[in-house]
């Protein structure tokens, strides 16, 4: 019996053990589940588990291209300054923490399909990058806490599954305001700042003369030559560049030139020659950043191209008719200029938000300083503008946006607070959700093992009862947030179709040039 044994270490230690081994056979288990062809379940589990390791090889590139901006933050501030960047702080964590990811990961899933088939919360969460998101944070902050592993899996699964039926029903009235039905729930961890933004549009839609309301953003023309901010690696490059220029050049200031060329040392490169070289190092290092997040984007990609398919076809089987949640950019087609318009507030709100972090709530207490990052205000901000053009018009896309920034740019601040060494690694999870709600799971996750696992799952029974009553009582009696919904509130369809939505009030007869929702 030696040899069951010996085969039984083999499979723990050398296979499930082993993330990208256990990702491949994740996939390839959901894509039996579907019947495909053997080609298609071996070409699939064999790019997912790829997928995986260009992960692995990206966050090394991260780490690398961070280390000197760190030694720069720190140094020119005095205080510590991170980047909040998803991929980034997930691709550093699954070095340590991959396996047990997975499982919650799975776990959390699996447990979504039973919230959703047996509760009103008929939602299926198919943003697959989100939920790997959401699970690596939750492994990082109870496994940091010092938590058993199983109990990491058991709890953090358990909370995952109730955030994916959750927080699509939080944000539903406000989702069916954009797209004048309910073929489609939001399904993206920034829901906290989109609620916030379309309240906010609420607010300050009819505050012009007269009380009338603010006219759309999609009756604005803005220039086509800053479009080039879509692409997200060209965004997070030119970010990184200016933000390393310019703190290059305030640390070679305050420091001397002795001290500032040895800051790329820390990254394992070459200290700078001469001032000239150095700058064009931070600049090389910017863009360094930016190839980092485009390989781990690719491999997070590469495991969910696989991945999420299997996941779609058996949600379908086990929840028939629920609402899929997509990722944030589904809204996008809907209000396209208050995308960009958006962003732009976003960003300023981050900038805003920066001052107050340095100027107040660093000395006070301790926060980390939370530098602006490209991309994550433009996903978020901009899906933020178009919640508060729904309900608010330009004023509503414009103040909602940046309420949005504010947030992506506090709440991670409060999250480096429950993450334990992941707190000094320079980056952090960027988008509204992981900060307050990772902060809750764990300032709760410090009162012991016992009271923990209590205070956490209690967290998880208020945001599960809150979203139920949020369903039972907004959703499903019709509310539309800031009056009835305008009649073009639907993309026209392919060929010039004007779409569908609510009626009511002089706005009915508005439409605005539309473009279809991607499949």
């Amino acid at each position: 019996m030696d040899w069951l044994v010996t085969l039984a270490k083999f499979l723990v230690n050398e296979i499930l053990s082993v993330p990208a081994y256990l990702i491949g056979l994740i996939t390839a288990a959901g894509l039996i589940a579907l019947r495909k062809p053997t080609g298609q379940i071996l070409g699939g589990a064999i790019k997912a588990t790829l997928g995986f390791l260009l992960i692995g090889a990206g966050a090394g590139l991260v780490t690398d291209s961070l280390a000197p901006l760190g030694k720069m933050i720190t140094g020119a501030t005095g205080a510590h300054g991170v980047i909040p960047t998803n991929e980034a702080i997930v691709g550093i964590a699954q070095e340590q923490f991959g396996s047990r990811v997975a499982w919650l990961m799975i776990l959390g899933f699996a447990l979504s399909l039973v919230l959703a088939r047996f509760t009103p919360l008929r939602y299926v969460f198919l943003t697959g990058h989100h939920m790997l998101f959401m699970a690596t944070l939750l492994t990082m902050v109870l496994a940091t806490a010092g938590y058993a592993s199983w109990v990491v899996v058991v709890v953090g699964g358990v909370l995952l599954g109730v955030m994916l039926v959750a927080m699509p029903a939080f944000a539903h009235p406000w989702t069916k305001r954009i797209t004048g039905n309910n073929t489609v729930a939001i399904g993206h961890f920034g829901t906290a700042g989109y609620i916030t933004a379309g309240a906010a549009g609420q607010l300050v839609g009819r505050l012009g003369k007269g009380g009338r309301r603010s006219r759309s953003t999609e009756d604005m023309k803005l220039p086509e030559g800053l479009r080039f901010l879509r692409d997200s690696m060209v965004a997070t490059a030119l970010s990184m560049l200016l933000i390393y220029l310019v703190l290059a050049v305030v640390y070679v200031v305050k420091e001397g030139e002795k001290t500032a060329f040895k800051a790329f040392a820390e990254g394992g490169g070459a200290p700078a020659t001469d001032l000239g070289n150095y700058l064009m190092q931070s600049v090389m290092q910017g863009l360094q950043f930016g190839i980092s997040v485009a390989v781990i984007l690719f491999g997070v990609r590469t495991i969910l191209g696989e991945l999420v398919p299997a996941f779609q076809g058996i949600a379908q089987k086990v929840v028939p008719g629920a609402v899929p949640a997509l990722d944030a950019p589904i809204v996008f087609p809907y209000a396209q200029n208050a995308v960009l318009l958006g962003f732009i507030s976003s960003f300023v709100g981050g900038l805003c938000t920066l001052a107050l972090l340095a100027w107040a709530l660093e000395p006070a207490f301790g926060l980390a300083l939370v530098l602006p990052g490209l991309v994550p205000h433009f996903f978020t901000g901009g899906a933020a503008g178009v919640y508060g053009n729904a309900t608010g018009g330009r004023r509503g896309a414009v103040v909602g946006a940046f309420l949005n920034g504010v947030l992506i740019t506090f709440l991670p601040a409060l999250l480096l607070k429950v993450l334990g060494t992941f707190g000094n690694e320079n980056t952090t999870f960027g988008d509204a959700d992981f900060g307050w709600f990772g902060a809750l799971v764990g300032n709760a996750a410090k009162a012991g093992e016992a009271g923990g696992v209590v205070l956490m799952l209690l967290i998880g029974a208020a945001v599960l009862a809150g979203a139920v009553l949020m369903q039972k009582r907004v959703v499903e009696t019709g509310w539309s947030p800031g009056g009835p919904a305008p009649a073009a509130s639907a993309p026209a369809e392919p060929g010039g179709g004007s779409g569908s939505g609510g009626a009511g009030g002089a706005e009915a007869t508005r439409t605005y040039p539309k473009l279809a929702p991607p499949a």
